[in-house]
């Protein structure tokens, strides 16, 4: 990734980059747009815990995907949690951030466990939830791992009646690939659902589905990475020019009407505004949405010791600095 970004910028002169996946590849390449001064426009939730002038991000952060998560699965399901993620960076902190997020309430954590990226094997791992018994897992699996995951829950004879998933990294994409039959009944906490019925919203699927067919899915990174295009075509026509400085300038404070409504680049730390959804999966792969934020809460990468205060239930988390 750092030697594409590198190439990107140093030999094609591009004005900015759009992409990587993982934490650890937008990690990769955060030194190299800081030593050259260029823009990467990142499209995927992540762990917070970090603000460059050289990134602008449009994913979700922890007070707008896992905090309000939490909150809700405390609600419906209990206070007894399981944790299970693949074995990086952004699972790692999300689960150290639930968990500060539990001590809060009183709740627990009943098991944690990780497990390399691709890797099928989760027997085991699913013994283990199985003996502690726990009120909702919180799965950050990542990639194809979903698919070993679930199918050893559905092979242990645990179906979503008895021991429900809320997953933060399986969109409508991935469920293609996991399969319905494996996942239906469980539950997704994004910033965007295909499943968003809006005119805007219907009006982006439509046409999606026309260029890239009509079998074809939307999701939260999809939907990020194709506003935050325009999000860059609306800086540059403001800017009036090209240079990484002059967009840089622009798209601070920029509001731009998404798919899944209003969002706007917060000027203090180049994250972006943006409404919680939390959904169950249905059988035909959509997300039917139950609980929203409904107003858009501000991005906060950095939250503060005191930033999980009991009255606070929508995951806004306000305090002067970041």
């Amino acid at each position: 990734f750092a030697q594409k970004a590198r190439k990107l910028i140093v030999e094609d002169k591009v004005a900015s980059v759009f992409g990587c996946w993982t934490s650890t590849d937008r990690k990769a390449v955060l030194p190299v747009f800081e030593e050259h001064n260029n823009l990467l426009w990142y499209p995927v939730q992540y762990e917070g815990r970090e603000s460059s002038p050289n990134i602008i991000y449009t994913g979700a952060t922890p007070n707008q995907q896992i905090i309000p998560a939490v909150n809700w699965c405390r609600r419906e399901f209990g206070t007894r949690v399981f944790l299970v993620g693949s074995d990086y960076i952004f699972p790692r902190i999300a689960n150290e951030i639930i968990r500060i997020r539990l001590d809060d309430f009183g709740g627990t954590v009943v098991g944690e466990e990780y497990r390399p990226l691709g890797s099928q094997d989760f027997d085991e791992l699913v013994g283990k939830i199985v003996d502690s018994q726990p009120d909702i897992v919180l799965s950050t699996i990542n990639g194809d791992s979903n698919r070993g995951f679930f199918s050893a829950l559905r092979k242990s004879g645990i179906d979503h009646r008895q021991i429900p998933v809320l997953s933060f990294s399986i969109a409508e994409h991935e469920l293609l690939d996991i399969g319905m039959e494996l996942t239906a009944g469980h539950y997704g906490s994004w910033t965007y659902f295909q499943s968003i019925d809006t005119p805007a919203n219907r009006r982006f699927v439509r046409e999606f589905k026309k260029r890239y067919g009509a079998e074809r899915v939307t999701d939260d990174p999809i939907e990020a990475a194709y506003s935050q295009v325009h999000m860059f075509a609306k800086a540059v026509e403001s800017a009036g020019r090209t240079d990484v400085d002059a967009i840089r300038r622009a798209a601070k404070g920029l509001v731009f009407p998404a798919p899944g409504g209003l969002i706007r680049v917060d000027p203090r730390n180049q994250h972006t505004w943006k409404v919680a959804h939390i959904g169950r999966i249905q059988s035909d792969g959509q997300f039917r949405i139950l609980w929203s934020s409904e107003d858009p809460l501000p991005p906060q990468p950095f939250l503060p010791a005191t930033f999980l205060s009991r009255g606070n239930e929508s995951g806004n988390i306000m305090f002067d600095s970041i």
